[in-house]
């Protein structure tokens, strides 16, 4: 029995694919392993040239939930929706899983061996005709190795690109101040913030923090509490904007002809600027609300190092040159905003990516490492780099899939996803933290740093080795065993973290640079309309194109799932006579791409929003063939947005799926607002908002007054409705991924829904959010209906839903006033690859087809 035992726990230990270097025999099982009982680890998730902090649930070596960590700067406790769908990625079977020499499996033996011959010719030759391209990183070990191999190789050329990037951000404080500067904002202390052209709560670098730092500006005790205010200018309708205060649609050309009259009108109101500057008369644009500007250059100047103006990343470099002179002068530096010198980075540069492709089309790149990334698919329309790619005698391509660009390199090698690997990465504060994987690698692959040792050095070293002597140098002297055990316990180094710098406004040089690019803030007059590119809030730049979750989670503002298409204002659409799913030809810069489109309102007129990161062609099975690819119309001169495009409808139509498709609340009171001042004048608003006639319930109430009472209190002033949530809550409870055919007809399995509602005028209108999960009413009309008590009260009065009992009547669902249940169509996990299995919750039931789900908090 003895024995019987010891075998069957070797084996269990085979299953956990626990990491090599922390295996533990389960001969004698250890304490801090209890079977059925989880643990927790820190980690960290990098993402371009952030870190986020994250705390990891694992069940016997098998992670299944993250959270963020409370000690981190960049997630203070909290998530987002790509953090969270990380555990499915994780569990994709669509990963690659072997060595690839051009085509055909290979080890990862031979592969070493094969470098390690070149890697004594390019030492001879001091790396001429090498190369290496990698993504955006923030990485001790990495820009450590990075610098050996610069040293090492020094006629080599390391280039970093990154399609979706903070490049525009860093040039513009270069532009302003001479250094490349990291911003790091702080609007829990801004009374007055004006965001040009940004989705900071959502759709750029940092939202995490900068969202939870806003909302702590607008959390709301009492009527006597203050709140800040925000002005929001922009071309599409952002989670930023449907929170904004006061909101301006602008095309975004025109942005920078804004930021230009502010500061005038900032001048003219009495800010002292540097003389020559307020002069920017060669900026200008027609038919700027130029009142609407007034009022919030007063907003600014009374509230003087208490507000904040941003920028969006994909502005151009001028408009964020002139937003950090704005800041400078109104005295927000040290404030509302910060500035720190990049550490342990890899900065994404468009124009040396370029260079690197006329390169390789010279023949002068003889070898080409691309780490992570895929140039093939995301690069711009008007560089080619996979024709490129075929001029390389030998291309090396280290990738989670075999992509679009691994199936043009000589070689693949299988990357190692963030929870499989050891590294590191340094926040935007300066914070360093460590990555720790959590499971050993589930298909053979390895990470970015222990690629890099072996180009750098010819030396097969593990990543454990290689983080551990860099933190050597980063951990103060001392007992360092001691010490590393702490940080890989916390997660990160909590001490000594950078001061921020203090830099200095240069106004010559945001004037010769505004001079210089006029181009980037002409006026655009007339009907000339204009085309921006922006990340998919669900799938980034592509690069989550497989994650089933993210690509059914519907987009906060137009609600569409599964695809993108080209947003229009209903002014533009009546205009050109388009309605939803119309096709219709862009016609950009002499390219052309047929998209559907979707009427949204609050865009701005004549301009046209395009997701990137779709249209994948080698993602995987989930992503492949959904949606099209924006970068087909993406040029190196004009990555973020451009004028005159051309718009031709098809006569074609193609079925987008959406899960709300109604934006009004048809006169009743679902979702109750008012402004400030009414609060603070009737406190009581809210609950004497009923409907005429007024509602009754169909029982007599007990008073609520004894036992326990559930309920899931949501903050709706601090709801920003980013769905983090409603992924949440799907790897939390086992929902199952449905597909774009069944959430068209109504299908979804979403637990939690984010409903948003336009206010006002429907060109130009204010948009609320309302989550909506089950109310666990304490006279449930559901309850009453199941003829076999499948939904049923238990002793603390919490509403549950028995699953072995339910068969699938749904008259609960009929009965529901808040239509929160979902009903199993189909068994939707009976062909669910066995590696999925793994991201699976063990202490929550796998439903099968025909029960009723619900909440149950």
């Amino acid at each position: 029995l003895a024995f019987m035992g010891a075998s069957m726990a070797l084996a269990g230990l085979a299953g956990c694919r626990r990491p090599v270097e922390k295996i533990i025999p389960y001969v004698v099982q250890p304490e801090v392993i209890i079977p059925g009982v989880a643990n927790h680890y820190a980690t960290t998730m990098p993402l371009g040239n952030s870190a986020y902090g994250l705390i990891v649930e694992s069940h016997e070596g098998r992670p299944t939930k993250i959270e963020g960590n409370r000690d981190h700067p960049s997630t203070l406790g909290a998530s987002n929706a790509m953090i969270q769908a990380a555990i499915l990625g994780l569990y994709d079977p669509d990963r690659s899983d072997s060595v690839l020499h051009k085509g055909e499996n290979a080890e990862w033996a031979k592969f070493v061996e094969f470098w390690q011959s070149q890697f004594e010719r390019y030492s001879n030759n001091k790396g001429s005709g090498l190369a290496v391209l990698s993504e955006s990183f923030s990485s001790p070990t990495l820009a450590r190795l990075a610098d050996q191999f610069k040293a090492n190789f020094p006629e080599a050329r390391w280039v970093t690109y990154e399609p979706v990037s903070d490049e525009n951000i860093y040039e513009g404080l270069r532009v302003a101040t001479g250094e490349r500067y990291r911003p790091a904002y702080r609007f829990d202390r801004a009374k007055v913030v004006l965001a040009l052209d940004s989705d900071f709560l959502y759709g750029d670098s940092e939202s995490i923090v900068n969202a939870r730092s806003f909302i702590d500006g607008r959390r709301m005790e009492s009527e006597n509490d203050e709140m800040n205010r925000l002005y929001a200018v922009e071309s599409s309708m952002t989670v930023t904007g449907a929170m904004a205060d006061n909101r301006m649609r602008l095309k975004s050309q025109l942005v920078g002809s804004l930021a230009a009259a502010l500061i005038r009108e900032l001048s003219r109101q009495g800010l002292k600027t540097d003389e020559i500057f307020p002069n920017i008369q060669f900026i200008a644009a027609p038919d700027l609300d130029l009142e609407w500007i007034k009022a919030v250059a007063r907003d600014l100047m009374r509230n003087k190092g208490k507000s904040l103006v941003i920028a969006g990343r994909h502005q151009p470099p001028g408009v964020h040159a002139m937003v950090f002179a704005i800041n400078y002068w109104l005295g927000n530096l040290g404030t509302t905003v910060d500035y720190r010198f990049f550490e342990d980075s890899a900065l994404s540069g468009n124009s040396i990516f370029g260079r690197l492709i006329d390169e390789m089309n010279s023949g002068s790149i003889k070898t080409l490492f691309i780490l992570g990334g895929n140039p093939v698919y995301n690069s711009f329309a008007d560089q080619d780099f996979g024709a490129a790619l075929e001029r390389t005698e030998e291309s090396i391509h280290l990738s989670q899939y075999v992509d679009e660009t691994s199936k043009l390199t000589t070689w693949h090698i299988p990357m190692a996803h963030f929870l499989e690997s050891w590294g590191d990465a340094t926040a935007a504060d300066g914070t360093r933290s460590v990555i720790q994987p959590l499971i050993a690698p589930l298909f053979g692959g390895h990470s970015m740093v222990e690629l890099v040792n072996l180009i750098t050095n010819g030396q097969d070293e593990t990543g454990y080795e290689l983080v551990k002597a860099t933190w050597k140098d980063i951990l103060p002297e001392g007992d360092f065993e001691k010490e590393w055990e702490r940080i890989l316990h916390d997660g990160l180094l909590k001490q000594n973290r950078p001061e921020f710098a203090k830099p200095f406004l240069k106004e010559a040089s945001i004037q010769t640079h505004l001079r210089k690019n006029i181009s980037s803030y002409h006026a655009v007059t007339g009907e000339d309309i204009e085309i921006t590119f922006r990340a998919s809030l669900a799938v980034y730049d592509g690069r989550f194109a497989n994650v089933g979750w993210l690509q059914e989670l519907p987009d906060p503002i137009t609600k569409l799932t599964w695809d993108n298409a080209a947003l229009v204002s209903p002014a533009t659409a009546r205009r050109l006579n388009l309605e939803n799913e119309d096709i219709v030809s862009l016609e950009y810069d002499g390219r052309s791409l047929d998209v559907p489109i979707w009427v949204s309102p609050g865009q701005a007129d004549d301009s046209i929003s395009l997701s990137l990161g779709y249209g994948r062609e080698n993602s995987g099975r989930v992503g492949n063939g959904v949606g099209v690819s924006a970068y087909l119309l993406r040029t190196s001169n004009a990555p973020d947005f451009g004028g005159g495009v051309k718009l031709t409808k098809t006569g074609g139509k193609y079925r987008l799926a959406n899960t709300q498709d109604h934006g009004s609340m048809e006169g009743r009171p679902l979702l109750r607002e008012a402004t400030l001042e009414e609060y603070r004048e009737h406190p009581d608003f809210a609950p004497e908002m009923v409907e005429v006639p007024p509602l009754h319930n169909l029982w007599k109430e007990h008073k609520y007054d004894q036992g326990y009472q559930w309920g899931m209190t949501i903050d709706l002033n601090a709801c920003i409705g980013c769905n983090a949530c409603t992924i949440a809550c799907q790897s939390e409870n086992n929902i199952p991924v449905v597909g774009k055919d069944q959430v068209a007809r109504g299908r979804e399995m979403h637990w939690i829904r984010l409903d948003r509602y336009f206010t006002g005028e429907r060109d130009d209108p204010k948009l609320v959010h309302q989550p909506v999960a089950c109310q666990h009413c304490e006279n449930a009309p559901c309850e009453e209906v199941c003829p076999v008590a499948a939904t049923m009260h238990d002793k603390e009065g919490l509403n549950m839903q028995v699953y072995n009992r339910c068969i699938g009547t749904r008259y609960c669902s009929n009965n529901c006033p808040y239509k929160v249940r979902r009903f199993n169509f189909f068994n939707f996990t009976s062909d669910t690859p066995e590696v999925v299995k793994m991201a699976q919750n063990p202490d929550v039931t796998i439903r099968s087809r025909g029960v009723m789900e619900k909440c149950t908090y």
